[in-house]
């Protein structure tokens, strides 16, 4: 089992972050001691410490599940916190604004600031507005709140998110003609698939956005997860060198395999989409501990 010690401000102590099958496992220890973990079982510690002086910590299946917290994912956040480690979210979520993902973790019980909260609709809303282009938008309804302020005529940018139900072919047929006329390319994730409310996996944005692509003949900019550019743009509000970051995810190929390709420490839980032996296609991380 792998797990991160985490540094508190004092250098006193740590927070010690446990990932386990549906729960955080977490302790504070004072340095060079060993204490027992909350469910009871001792921690045989070997193996050099890996000092993280900041976290990024992604949300849909890492600290809740449909409307659930995950057992232990908010007192996991309290003693982060309580430890003074700076701690950003950073999620691939394209069907929610970033208004009502705020709103939702208030109803978990957690209360986040909006600009400590990353989204790849932000990212894109940035880009356009920087480069004076008007949106067409392949994305859920209630996420077009977030692209609000922008031009509406002009040239043109495709951008693609999880539309779910409301992908349709008439939409997608707009999208790849507007691409092959030159319209601008965004794809706001990649992901493969995401878990859903019924407990199975469901189609992402990232197959929809691969099939424009084979159909144009062209490839997206893609500004959420796995791009180095959305996780070094997170890094940069918690003041963090890129390498002292770690990155807590259940995506092993877009949370932790982009946050290692980007720099950053990847740390796989195995909640949310975690599925047995994915990590088996990274490579392998640094590890501060090892379990028994």
């Amino acid at each position: 089992m792998r797990s991160w010690i985490l540094s508190g401000a004092d250098k006193k102590q740590a927070y010690l972050l446990i990932p386990a099958r549906n729960r955080f496992f977490g302790i504070l220890i004072e340095r060079g001691r060993k204490m027992s973990m909350q469910q009871g079982t001792t921690s045989a510690i070997r193996g050099d410490a890996r000092v993280v002086r900041g976290i990024l910590l992604d949300l849909d299946g890492v600290v809740y599940v449909g409307g659930s917290a995950l057992p232990g994912s908010l007192e996991a956040i309290s003693r982060i916190r309580a430890a003074k480690l700076p701690l950003k979210f950073i999620t691939d979520t394209t069907r929610r604004p970033r208004r009502r993902i705020v709103r939702d973790l208030a109803q978990l019980g957690l209360q986040v600031a909006l600009e400590d909260v990353y989204t790849p609709a932000a990212l894109a809303h940035d880009f356009l507005a920087r480069r004076n282009l008007a949106p067409f938008l392949v994305v859920h309804p209630e996420l077009r709140e977030d692209f609000s302020g922008l031009r509406t005529d002009g040239e043109e940018a495709v951008v693609v998110g999880d539309a779910g139900e409301f992908f349709t072919y008439d939409l997608l047929n707009q999208a790849y003609r507007k691409i092959l006329q030159g319209a601008v390319f965004l794809a706001l994730a990649k992901n493969r698939n995401f878990l859903d409310h019924d407990g199975e996996l469901s189609l992402d944005a990232g197959p929809f956005v691969a099939g424009l692509e084979f159909a144009s003949g062209r490839e997206a900019t893609v500004l959420g997860k796995p791009a180095p550019t959305f996780f070094k743009l997170a890094v940069e509000g918690l003041r963090c060198a890129v390498e002292d970051v770690a990155m807590i995810g259940d995506d092993a190929e877009a949370d932790v395999g982009g946050a290692m390709a980007a720099g950053l420490m990847g740390v796989l839980v195995q909640t949310g989409k975690y599925r047995p032996d994915q990590e088996a296609h990274l490579a392998e991380a640094a590890v501060d501990l090892l379990l028994n």
